[in-house]
């Protein structure tokens, strides 16, 4: 529990690869930042879900993980120093006499700043998971609801749960390394792309891997070391497969948690604004990333970024209100080049 109150420019609820561009560009205007967010570690879905999962979409960069671009931009944003308040939630906002927000997140942290901004993703998001007694004595032991990394299932019996695009993509991934692997899901139909369901089947047809249409209904082991899973199918009744090692993937429960009584308004669980400063409702608190909403909104990495680079405009005028704001570009200016270090 901490009494210290700490003072900044901007508090970014959010670490995700939107909220730490915006770190860098609130940068380029001399702003502070300090983050908070429920994970441990940065990166956001990016990295809790998909660290090693390519992305394609980034401009200028073919192909690279969740892990590499947010390595990337932790190394971009590093000469401006920024805070991290990281397995905290922001719980508490209130509204200072002098016009500055003070948030206390769960753990009693005080951070205090003219500018609040969301970019917490859809909200705190929780894997869900299936209905097995006792499963969670076995968690991040031998039960994973995330893959950060693959030598952790090299040589072991895997057995991934789940019809979607998660569950057949690392079933694919992950069958290279494990001794054994199997799938294990209710229907003999899957939602997840053709290409991913082919791959599957073929794996399963040439031996390599099993496909259980079955109901999962038991874990076995001495927790938290797995070592089968009780299964019933309509064909062959109750069975159990061996394995080590359960990823099960049923999705993501998003919560917006506190967020949601910040007095903002809300839109089927997301945060409408303008698009021009990408500000709230509420003056001084602004929404970037998948957590807004706005006419012809796309949910990409990139328009966050651009979302971040107009919110910061408009948090200089707030946290500088009697300066100047001068547009300069990075290429050209060497007073951002100090900034950055290659000056």
């Amino acid at each position: 529990m901490s009494d210290t109150t700490h003072q900044t420019d901007v508090i970014i609820v959010g670490a995700g690869p939107v909220g730490l561009f915006a770190v860098f560009e609130l940068g380029l205007l001399g702003l502070k930042s300090h983050l908070v967010d429920i994970l441990d570690r940065v990166g956001g879905q990016c990295a809790e879900l998909y660290p090693e999962k390519p992305i394609y979409d980034i401009p200028g960069i073919p192909v690279c993980t969740g892990q590499e671009l947010t390595d990337q931009l932790m190394a971009q944003i590093a000469p401006f120093g920024p805070q991290f308040h990281l397995s905290e939630m922001a719980e508490e906002l209130t509204k200072l006499d002098n016009g500055h927000w003070r948030l206390k997140t769960d753990v009693g942290t005080v951070l205090e700043a003219p500018v609040l901004v969301i970019a917490a993703g859809g909200g705190s998001f929780v894997p869900k998971k299936p209905h097995l007694p006792g499963i969670e004595d076995f968690e991040d032991g031998s039960v994973f609801y995330a893959v950060r990394q693959m030598e952790k299932f090299r040589d072991r019996d895997v057995l991934v749960a789940g019809g979607g695009d998660s569950a057949l993509d690392w079933f694919i991934a992950l069958q290279p390394i494990a001794k054994s692997i199997a799938l294990v899901h209710h229907r003999d139909g899957f939602r997840a792309a053709p290409h991913s369901v082919e791959a599957m089947r073929e794996i399963v047809a040439s031996g390599k891997g099993q496909l259980h249409i079955a109901q999962m209904k038991g874990i076995e082991g001495d927790a938290p070391n797995l070592t089968g899973i009780q299964l019933e199918s309509k064909e062959t009744g109750a069975f159990t497969h061996a394995c080590d090692m359960l990823l099960p993937f049923y999705g993501l429960t998003m919560k917006l948690g506190p967020v949601a009584e910040f007095g903002i308004n809300l839109e089927q669980n997301l945060i409408p604004v303008d698009t021009e400063k990408f500000e709230t409702n509420v003056p001084g608190i602004f929404a970037i990333g998948d957590i807004n909403t706005y006419p012809g909104k796309l949910k990409l990495i990139l328009s966050g970024f651009h979302e971040a680079a107009l919110m910061s405009q408009a948090a200089f005028r707030l946290a500088r209100p009697g300066e100047r704001l001068r547009f300069q570009y990075t290429t050209s200016s060497s007073e951002l080049q100090k900034k950055l270090g290659v000056r």
